[in-house]
């Protein structure tokens, strides 16, 4: 494994980083990267921004809010909230199997101390029921990451602030409830370890994570000039891109939403003369390939059961989703 040194706290660098390394270091071994945001929201590939975020909050606090390549949910990040990322050859087995990834930051969590740190549900690491982490993985040309956060010193207060909380999660949990349901690492630390940073909490977790006792036994690559160009272009192509980060939300005239075991999908169409003209689809589901891919195929065809019953059987829905079923995806769409 290679760990890849960044001090940076500009979410649409760091994420440009874990792009570059991505796309532009192909080597065989697993790459490590941590990076520390400042206040920002993070939102999955297929979401819909404007509707995840508290916008006129995030705009007065001046909060980043940046489009990842990864599926899942929306995450708030700020300086006590650290996120690690495994980047590695997708060797076809891999994708979607949270346990096997998050498998070296639970084990230096319980070599830490935190000895209740454990994997739970889809993707969310947790203590107690309560959830300090939540990952997500993407991949593309036989490449791929995966990554999550780690909630160590976070203000859980501007979680509820700045995110916008789902109705069915109001309505079934409440927002006292919802508070509840997250937690910090730093008290589940020992006590010799509670003056500790996130600063320190990266270090210990990335020697826990390499078997060392000291930094310099850590295998390491330094960003040369050359990197740091290509990962500037990168972020501005990218993440200090509006349309990319937010994108054009037409109206829609249908609108079908469903939470399935593989996460929420919602399905928008613009329907003209029984034809659909537009299609949107939103989740915070874990897919490989394009979504667009799925809006393209729907787009033309007569808004008929039988008709996107054709159409639908043509799509590799596992794929594009995860373990649903097509007659899953066609109830939902009719």
């Amino acid at each position: 494994m290679i760990f890849v040194p960044n001090e940076n706290n500009d979410p649409r660098i760091n994420l440009a980083i874990e792009q570059f390394l991505l796309q532009e270091m192909p080597v065989a071994e697993p790459i490590l990267l941590f990076y520390i945001n400042e206040p920002s929201i993070i939102i999955g590939r297929n979401q819909n921004t404007i509707e995840e975020i508290n916008k006129d909050y995030v705009e007065a606090h001046g909060i980043h809010v940046v489009r990842r390549l990864s599926g899942g949910g929306a995450v708030y990040h700020d300086l006590g909230n650290l996120n690690f990322s495994f980047i590695m050859p997708d060797d076809g087995n891999s994708f979607r199997d949270f346990e096997k990834l998050t498998k070296p930051i639970v084990a230096a969590l319980h070599e830490l101390g935190v000895e209740g740190a454990q994997l739970k549900g889809r993707n969310d690491l947790v203590i107690n029921d309560q959830k300090f982490s939540g990952n997500a993985m993407y991949a593309t040309n036989g490449r791929m990451f995966a990554h999550g956060t780690i909630m160590f010193d976070s203000d859980i207060e501007e979680v509820v602030n700045a995110l916008k909380v789902k109705q069915e999660k109001i309505a079934s949990k409440g927002i006292k409830s919802i508070r509840s349901r997250v937690t910090n690492i730093k008290p589940f630390l020992p006590a010799d370890k509670q003056d500790m940073t996130t600063q320190d909490f990266r270090q210990e977790i990335l020697l826990k994570v390499f078997g060392a006792t000291s930094l310099d036994q850590v295998k390491t690559y330094e960003l040369t000039e050359t990197d740091w160009q290509k990962i500037q272009q990168i972020s501005d192509e990218y993440y200090r891109n509006w349309d990319w980060n937010y994108g054009k939300s037409p109206e829609f005239a249908i609108d079908k939403q469903q939470r399935f075991p593989i996460g929420s999908i919602e399905v928008r169409l613009n329907v003209e003369q029984g034809y659909i003209t537009e299609a949107k689809i939103y989740g915070d589901f874990f897919g490989l390939g394009e979504i667009q891919d799925v809006e393209n195929a729907l787009v033309g065809t007569k808004y008929a059961k039988e008709d996107l019953r054709g159409v639908i059987e043509t799509i590799d829905v596992k794929k594009y989703f995860g373990n649903i079923e097509k007659d899953e995806l066609l109830n939902l769409i009719y």
